[in-house]
């Protein structure tokens, strides 16, 4: 006769195992996130889900905002998804600008980093519409030129912090606004769009509408 405990002991390890392999997942290699706001046009839209490498900076503690052990940092230009400051339960997704120890000054939506400002190329087919290069790679921003943005205002990123901007430049909520995100915050490195619609369903805003996908975008890198 077949003992019941291991029969309910096969059952548990059945049912939890991939309970334990998605959390072990979502802790330590990839977590998706979805943009809620334009902060970051065009580079990334309303209601694109995206991957975020979890292991790009190192691991944390599971559950708290403390390295276990870290082998990398972020490099500007690196778009990251951070617990915002004020609020740690709310997480953003900005491009990392500035490092610790930096100078980061902002002319209308334009970086100077250390003195040495970004070089930005019009680009030909939209209007105001930039490719900011900062030394290590290049990316599209918007920025208007008649913007009033904080023009001259240095920030001088102190240690262990770093200064996050969106690529929308006049319509992002970031570094210039609430301070600098200190690397406990930060939750990893974003990877691919894997998802991406122009409409939620109306009675489940958290599921794309099939009938309202943006195809070109899905399994893009980031």
């Amino acid at each position: 006769m077949a003992s019941k405990k291991g029969t309910w002991t096969q059952a548990w390890v059945t049912f939890l195992s991939p309970l334990i392999l998605i959390l072990c997942l979502r802790w330590a290699i990839v977590e998706p996130f979805v943009i809620p706001s334009e902060s970051m046009v065009p580079n990334l839209l309303v209601h694109d889900h995206i991957l975020v490498k979890k292991f790009s900076f190192g691991l944390k503690v599971p559950f708290v905002d403390q390295w276990l052990v870290r082998w990398g940092a972020p490099q500007p230009g690196d778009i990251v998804v951070f617990k915002y400051p004020p609020n740690p339960s709310v997480y953003y997704v900005k491009r990392l600008v500035g490092l610790p120890g930096d100078k980061i000054e902002v002319r209308s939506g334009r970086i100077l980093r250390n003195g040495q400002m970004f070089s930005y190329t019009p680009t030909p087919d939209k209007e105001f519409h930039f490719q900011e290069h900062n030394g290590l790679r290049d990316y599209t921003v918007l920025v208007h030129s008649e913007s009033d943005d904080q023009e001259g205002t240095v920030y001088e990123v102190p240690e262990n912090q770093y200064f996050v901007m969106g690529d929308n430049r006049d319509n992002s909520s970031d570094s210039r606004v609430w301070g600098f995100v200190s690397a406990q915050f930060l939750v990893g490195k974003s990877w691919m769009i894997w998802l991406s619609c122009q409409e939620t369903l109306e009675d489940a805003r958290f599921i794309c509408d099939p009938l309202k996908m943006r195809w070109n975008r899905m399994f893009n890198f980031l």
